[in-house]
């Protein structure tokens, strides 16, 4: 082995992967026609709020940002919205207290 072939410096290794955080309700939604429901269990040991928000696809049709609703560990909720007409997406937003 030659001189030239050892490198400067070591070679750089990758970060080691993050943690996924323990947090956040699984949540599963549903749209039918003008109506949405969200059902969520929380698995983790905090407490999390959750918020449903509901964009509407008329341009005329209120987008809604449901209040938020604590949910307890290992507990569940069910979570509704709706538009006077068709829904383009839902989704369930989640914070800590």
């Amino acid at each position: 082995m030659d001189l030239a072939d050892i490198p400067a410096e070591p070679p750089v290794r990758p970060a080691p992967a993050a943690t996924p955080e323990l947090f956040g309700a699984d949540c599963d939604t549903e749209i039918d026609g003008s109506q949405v429901t969200a059902y969520c269990h929380n698995g983790y040991p905090e407490t999390d709020l959750l918020r449903l928000h509901v964009e509407c696809e008329r341009w005329w049709d209120l987008d809604g940002d449901g209040a938020a609703v604590s949910l307890d560990p290992a507990g569940r909720v069910r979570l509704t919205g709706r538009c006077w007409k068709e829904v383009r997406t839902a989704w369930v937003s989640h914070q800590r207290p």
